[in-house]
């Protein structure tokens, strides 16, 4: 059966800690199944097995072939990292700071995931993570009455993305700025839920829909 295909990159069912994150990595970097194995110096069939089979437990010197193909680290793919802040390696020699255009700041937002809203409340500022999506040029998220995130409604607030690549020393930042309001509107709430890409890790009932209208984005990316 032939696999289905997103964009330029393979899509499988993969199964298992180590597969899911090798096809979260190569599906992040465009690249297919048979071009990722080609790239690791393996056979194509072997790929598949490792992101298929929950049971996979290859040796290292294939993890650190994918590593270099999937350019990451090994922890990185075995999740030996999944609790660490983002960050913690060396500098890259003579970093290079670009200021991003509004065009690549609103694509990289367009990416969507998650998002760190810093919102004001009786006891001072707050950051909190939240599920964000970008519709109509604006970022959206659901919250519930009463949490942290829901107090950014008639306020403005600040919100940030960022990516980070601790291999190569390389990421990028984008800060927006602008004026929170909670979505009234029924139909607008229908048409927020049918074009919204993310949906809240935390689960339960969260039925709140927030629109931040941008009055300022800026961005910046580091590389080496």
């Amino acid at each position: 059966m032939p696999e289905q295909t997103q964009g330029n990159a393979t899509t499988g069912a993969p199964s298992g800690d180590l597969g899911r994150r090798l096809a979260a990595r190569r599906v992040q970097l465009g690249l297919t199944r048979e071009e990722t194995a080609a790239r690791a110096g393996m056979a194509t069939g072997y790929l598949r097995h490792l992101e298929e089979h929950a049971g996979a437990a290859p040796s290292q010197g294939p993890l650190l072939k994918l590593a270099g193909a999937l350019r990451t680290t090994v922890s990185a793919l075995t999740g030996g990292d999944a609790d660490l802040p983002p960050g913690p390696g060396e500098a890259g020699r003579d970093p290079e700071f670009t200021e991003l255009t509004r065009t690549e700041c609103a694509d990289l937002l367009s990416t969507h995931g998650v998002g760190r809203l810093a919102v004001g409340t009786a006891l001072g500022p707050v950051i909190v993570p939240v599920n964000y999506s970008v519709v109509d040029e604006t970022v959206v998220f659901r919250t519930a009455h009463g949490t942290t995130p829901s107090l950014a409604s008639g306020s403005a607030v600040a919100f940030e993305v960022d990516r980070i690549d601790d291999t190569f020393s390389e990421g990028w930042s984008v800060l927006l700025r602008g004026h929170a309001r909670m979505v009234t509107d029924i139909g607008e709430e229908h048409r927020l839920a049918q074009q919204a890409h993310s949906t809240p890790w935390a689960g339960g009932r969260r039925d709140v829909w927030v629109r931040i209208e941008p009055y300022a984005v800026t961005g910046r990316r580091i590389s080496v």
